[in-house]
């Protein structure tokens, strides 16, 4: 299965564009054969995911890092909607929340979404990454 040569596709969703270029630059790192797109916003992103849904439920990401302080549309207000539009009803995507919160409350909360499988703090490194590539694929 390892020598799968599909990439893996990534959505990043975050407002802050130098973190996003410094987390697309790690995650090629660590994953060689990925495809990522990052979006500045919830609202931005749910449009992108609705436009590859379109064109197949194949097209969706096999992964959504999603931070949660966002203008216009936060990370919370994505997860809703993203329900709500049920974008992906067979599951493909597996979402992540990247966030530099510390607050307990928001892990909590994170937590208590079925559609997110983890909180992972940032500032994102290659160790996170792989780390959370790595259990993924042994899940």
């Amino acid at each position: 299965m390892s020598n799968n040569p599909r990439s893996v596709s990534i959505l990043l969703v975050d407002d802050d564009e130098i973190n996003n270029f410094i987390s697309i630059k790690l995650i090629k790192k660590a994953l060689v054969s990925s495809e990522i797109k990052a979006c500045l916003n919830g609202k931005f992103a749910i449009d992108e995911l609705l436009k590859m849904q379109a064109s197949g439920a194949d097209n969706l990401p096999d992964y959504i890092l999603l931070d949660i302080n966002m203008p216009l549309m936060n990370g919370w207000e994505f997860l809703d909607e993203y329900k709500r539009l049920n974008i992906d009803p067979e599951g493909k995507s597996k979402i992540f929340i990247i966030s530099s919160s510390v607050f307990s409350n928001d892990i909590n909360k994170a937590k208590s979404y079925s559609l997110v499988k983890d909180f992972i703090s940032k500032p994102l490194n290659i160790d996170k990454i792989r780390e959370l590539f790595e259990a993924e694929k042994h899940a």
